[in-house]
């Protein structure tokens, strides 16, 4: 049980969606205690087991249609065995799900250059969940211990866009514009209402993304939002400064929505 709730709690930390699958009675040859819990993603089964089988399988797809919809309240189900979940024994077992949806501001930085590790160390002392993705493992391990920080090996983000939080702000600073353009294509697909994307570059390199963006079939709702140059207009061209306009632009859109 204790490694179901350390994984409920960097669950919680990641700002990922989960749902608690409990079972909580039943009637004849039982294959779990009452109380057996399984914790569970939109990936599916992530620890625990409520008894395995065809009927650990149904929970695991109840909770997973949960977490698609949406759905807050709790449920309760009792199924028997032979006619709701086509299984051989007799008996009847009741489960109870739980969604649930961590309520945090989660920001993305791609890249742990000189501004990212300017800007991750501005934001943990803001309340906020972080993630930062950069391969290099020598600038990761530059990064601070913060508890609010999560440091991501991703050679190619846009591979794992879809298990970030839908609602998270993004701020890209990779080495290069082009790495900027698949990440940024990648968000588009994904998260195409996310609040906040922004990269960092001039108003040149702005044009240039958005040409290319678009010749990817990005949506022009999506490009009207991206945000390049990125910060508020203060401060001078250093990493620190940089990273405080960027963290106070990021406290404005979040303050506007």
């Amino acid at each position: 049980m204790s490694d179901f709730f350390r994984n409920a709690a960097e669950l919680e930390s990641a700002g990922t969606p989960f749902a608690v699958v409990t079972f909580v009675g039943g009637r004849g040859h039982l294959p779990q205690e009452i109380g057996a819990k399984a914790l569970v993603t939109s990936e599916g089964l992530l620890c625990g087991t409520v008894g395995g089988g065809k009927v650990e399988a149904r929970a695991i797809e109840e909770a997973i249609s949960m977490l698609k919809s949406g759905k807050t309240e709790p449920v309760l189900v009792n199924w028997n065995l032979q006619r709701d979940v086509d299984m051989t024994c007799g008996g009847e077992m009741s489960f109870l799900l739980e969604v649930h949806f961590p309520k945090a501001w989660n920001i993305v930085v791609y890249g742990a250059g000189h501004v990212g590790q300017a800007l991750v160390r501005v934001l943990a002392g803001i309340e906020c969940r972080v993630t930062c993705i950069d391969a290099r493992a020598e600038w990761r391990e530059k990064l601070p211990a913060a508890g609010n920080l999560q440091v991501r090996d991703w050679a190619e983000p846009a591979k794992y866009l879809s298990t970030l939080p839908a609602s998270s702000f993004h701020v890209v600073i990779t080495q290069d514009h082009s790495s900027d353009v698949p990440i940024l294509a990648a968000i588009a697909k994904h998260f195409p209402e996310t609040p906040y994307v922004g990269v960092i570059g001039s108003a040149t390199k702005a044009g240039k993304l958005r040409t290319e963006l678009a010749a990817l079939g990005v949506s022009a709702e999506f490009l009207e939002k991206l945000r390049c140059p990125i910060g508020l207009p203060l401060g001078e061209n250093k990493p620190g400064e940089i990273a405080v306009s960027i963290a106070a632009q990021l406290l404005q859109v979040r303050g506007e929505g």
